[in-house]
C-alpha cells in the first residue's frame, strides 16, 4: 500500500497531463520539464536519505516523508502556473527520497535471502497496483471534477496511511513481541540482518568504496535503464496515447491500466521465478540476474509501437513491454543481497540516485524530441535503446551476486 501511494503521487500528473497542459497552456517541452522535475530532487537526495535511514531507521524516515509528500501533493491541486507546479514537483521529489531505500532496508532485515525476490516483488508491485487500479478511476475523477481533484484525493489518502505506517512498522525483528526465538534463528541463518547497526556519521567514503566494485557499476547502469523505461510509462504514456494515437483522455485512462496490470504480473512472475530457482539449487547469480536481463531485453519491444496505429496492437505492444519492465524491476533484490552490513540505506540511496537520473533524463529527452519533431517516434526509439544497454550491463559487468566489503 505504501509503495502504491508513493507511485500514485509521482504519476498522477501524467494521468491529468493532457487536461492540465491544455488548461494552463503548457507546451511539450514544459510538460517534459514538469515530468522530470520530480526526479531532480528525488535523485539528488537519495544518498542523504540513505544515510538518514541508516541513522534513524526506515520506520521514521519513511513515515515522516509520507506526511511531507502527501502535503505537497495536495498543494499541487492549488497551482495555477508553470513556476508553482515546477516548484511543487521539486518538493514532492525531495519528500519521497527515503521511500525505496527504506523498503530495501526492511527487506534485508525481515526476509532471508531465498525469499527476497518475492518480498521485493511484493513491495515493487505497489508501483503497478496503484496505477492499474487508480489510473481509470483518477481519469474519470479528473473528467468529472477537474484535474485539481486528483491531487486532493491522492494527498488525503497518503496522510491517512501515514498514521498506519507509524503505528505498525518495526525496523527489525529484534525485540518484536510476535517474533519467536525460533523465527529469529531461521531469519538469521537465512541471511537476514536481524539487528542492523547504525552509522554515527555519514561519509562520502562509503559511496566511493561502493563505486570501486564492477558489479555495483553494472547494476547502476542497469537501474538507469530500468528507470528510464519505467518513467516513460509514469510520465508520457497517457499523453502519448492521446496525442500520438488519438485516444480520448477517458479512454487513455482505461486503456493505460492494461499495461500497468501486465507490469504487476511481470514483477510477481520475476520474483517468484527468481526464488524458485534459488530453492531448486540454481546459483544466486543466475537466479537474480536472469529475470532482470530477460525483462530489459523484453522492454525493448516497445519500439514496435512506432510501426502501427491500430489501437489494440498498440496496447498489446505496450503491455508486453511493461510486463517485461515489471520483470526487470526486481533489481532492488540485488541491493539487499550485495549491500554491506549496516550500509543498506547508503547502498540503496546510491542505487536509486542513479536510477532516477534516468527519471530526469527520460522525460526531458522525450519531451524535447516531441517538441522538435512533432512526433513520439524518436522518443520510443530512445527508450528501446536504453533498455538494451541495461541488459548488456548486467551481462558483461555484474559478476557475482554477493555482499560487498567496503571496510
Amino acid at each position: 500500500m505504501s509503495t502504491a501511494i508513493n507511485y500514485l503521487d509521482r504519476a498522477n500528473l501524467a494521468i491529468v497531463a493532457p487536461a492540465l497542459s491544455a488548461d494552463l497552456r503548457l507546451d511539450a517541452a514544459q510538460t517534459g520539464l514538469l515530468f522530470s522535475a520530480f526526479s531532480w530532487t528525488y535523485a539528488i537526495l537519495q544518498i542523504p536519505a540513505g544515510w538518514l535511514i541508516d541513522k534513524v531507521g526506515a520506520k521514521l524516515a519513511f513515515g515522516y516523508a509520507l506526511i511531507a509528500w502527501s502535503l505537497a501533493t495536495c498543494a499541487i491541486g492549488l497551482a495555477r502556473g508553470f513556476g508553482v507546479l515546477f516548484g511543487l514537483r521539486l518538493a514532492l521529489g525531495a519528500a519521497e527520497a527515503p521511500a525505496f531505500p527504506a523498503n530495501s532496508a526492511l527487506v534485508a532485515s525481515w526476509f532471508p535471502k531465498k525469499e527476497r525476490g518475492t518480498a521485493t516483488a511484493a513491495y515493487t508491485a505497489g508501483e503497478y497496483v496503484g496505477l492499474a487500479v487508480a489510473t481509470p478511476v483518477l481519469a474519470a475523477v479528473a473528467t468529472a471534477l477537474g484535474w485539481q481533484s486528483v491531487f486532493y484525493l491522492c494527498g488525503g489518502l497518503g496522510l491517512a496511511w501515514a498514521v498506519v505506517w507509524l503505528t505498525r512498522i518495526r525496523n527489525t525483528p529484534k525485540g518484536h513481541p510476535r517474533v519467536s526465538p525460533e523465527e529469529m534463528r531461521l531469519l538469521a541463518d537465512g541471511g537476514a540482518v536481524v539487528d542492523t547497526p547504525k552509522h554515527d556519521r555519514a561519509s562520502w567514503s562509503d559511496v566511493l568504496r561502493l563505486l570501486r566494485h564492477r558489479r555495483m557499476i553494472g547494476i547502476l547502469i542497469g537501474q538507469f535503464a530500468i528507470s528510464s523505461t519505467l518513467f516513460f510509462f509514469l510520465t508520457w504514456f497517457p499523453s502519448y496515447l492521446v496525442r500520438a494515437k488519438h485516444f480520448t483522455l477517458l479512454n487513455a485512462g482505461f486503456m493505460a491500466s492494461i499495461p500497468y496490470i501486465m507490469a504487476l504480473i511481470g514483477v510477481f512472475f520475476a520474483g517468484s521465478w527468481s526464488d524458485r530457482m534459488l530453492k531448486r539449487g540454481t546459483s544466486v547469480n543466475v537466479a537474480r540476474k536472469a529475470p532482470i536481463i530477460t525483462g530489459l531485453v523484453g522492454a525493448s519491444v516497445i519500439v514496435l509501437a512506432n510501426f502501427t496505429d491500430d489501437p489494440a496492437l498498440i496496447i498489446t505492444i505496450m503491455s508486453l513491454a511493461f510486463f517485461a519492465q515489471g520483470m526487470s524491476a526486481i533489481s532492488w533484490s540485488l541491493v539487499a543481497d550485495i549491500a554491506p552490513v549496516g550500509k543498506f540505506g547508503v547502498t540503496g540511496g546510491l542505487f536509486n540516485f542513479i536510477g532516477n537520473v534516468g527519471g530526469i533524463v527520460s522525460p526531458l529527452v522525450i519531451g524535447y524530441i516531441v517538441e522538435l519533431t512533432g512526433s513520439f517516434v524518436g522518443g520510443i526509439g530512445y527508450v528501446a535503446v536504453v533498455a538494451a544497454v541495461g541488459a548488456l550491463a548486467y551481462i558483461f559487468l555484474v559478476d557475482n551476486v554477493e555482499r560487498l566489503q567496503t571496510n
